[in-house]
């Protein structure tokens, strides 16, 4: 089987696609998964936390 240039390049753009969308979903549910709130809710006032004058 021989696969020339314009052949590869859609097997890679269509399967790029499909890789970067499983992603971006496993981003998204890793980011609103419920146990992870707490930890995000810290890190997001650890910056003010030590924070004492402008």
């Amino acid at each position: 089987m021989e696969f020339d240039h314009s052949t590869l390049v859609a097997f890679s753009k269509s399967w790029g696609l499909f890789y970067l969308i499983a992603m971006a979903i496993g981003v998204m549910i890793y980011t609103f998964w419920p146990r992870n709130k707490d930890k995000f809710h810290r890190a997001k006032h650890s910056i003010l936390d030590k924070d004492d004058r402008p």
